[in-house]
């Protein structure tokens, strides 16, 4: 099944494994909270057991340098495009609220990125995903 739009998560080649998948795992769930129509059914097995629903479409976790996500940031922003961000002071920080005011203290232009993601359509995601590779 082809979909009209791409979900797409950026993260930083240079992290440790631990911090590419944290990163990864907040991104994709900022997606799935602006767009709770990307969630599917919940799914059951044979035995009855519930479990939770997942995205109903792909996720393509891409890989990049610092400064080909801060290149993917301006693409991003430059098309009005929500996004979501995550920058390398949030591994220090630990709760919603610091996060928040870590990223707020910080101007778009000087934000040390270390991963972002995009719900958009699938013309869009590839030409703000431009220049990164699909992750090994």
């Amino acid at each position: 099944m082809r979909f009209d739009t791409k979900i797409a998560v950026a993260v930083h080649q240079d992290l440790a494994v631990w911090q590419k998948l944290n990163v990864a795992a907040f991104l994709t769930s900022a997606i799935a909270g602006a767009d709770q129509t990307l969630i599917g059914a919940p799914y059951c097995d044979a035995s009855g057991n519930l479990y939770l629903a997942m995205s109903r479409q792909p996720i393509l976790v891409f890989a990049g340098t610092g400064e080909a996500l801060k290149a993917t940031h301006r693409r991003a922003l430059d098309r009005n495009e929500r996004i979501a961000i995550y920058t390398r002071e949030l591994f220090a920080t630990g709760h919603d609220e610091a996060n928040r005011a870590a990223v707020a203290a910080v101007a778009a232009e000087s934000l040390d990125l270390v991963g972002l993601a995009l719900h958009a359509d699938r013309k869009t995601v590839d030409k703000v995903m431009k220049g990164l590779v699909l992750h090994p």
